[in-house]
């Protein structure tokens, strides 16, 4: 289960707002029976800091969600079920989210 993973949000309760799900745990812990993951929404406006950096626009299969950092969750991993793409190439931007979320302000 490689970070930056996309996978189909399988809860009937939140996949019509939250379609899919983008792994963002290391890969260091690849043992753990669940995954923190990050809910996508589409694509939606969100302007002004912090929010643009916090819930950036990222694009997979040519369409835009929006990263819905705030809703961060830990799910099992067998509840994940298939891969269905990467973000990998939106890691910065990613990362930039989580440390904004949890610390205020950006990593190195």
């Amino acid at each position: 289960m490689p970070q930056f993973a996309v996978y189909t949000n399988r809860n009937v309760q939140c996949a019509e707002f939250f379609p899919l799900l983008v792994d963002v745990q290391s890969e260091l812990l690849r043992d753990l029976e669940t995954r923190v993951v990050i809910p996508l929404a589409r694509a939606a406006s969100f302007s002004g800091f912090p929010l643009r950096y916090v819930m950036p626009t990222v694009e997979l299969e040519g369409k835009a969600y929006v990263l819905m950092t705030p809703q961060l969750t830990g799910l099992s991993r067998v509840a994940l079920g298939p891969s269905r793409g990467t973000l990998a190439a939106h890691a910065r931007e990613i990362s930039t989210a989580t440390d904004i979320l949890f610390r205020g302000f950006p990593g190195p």
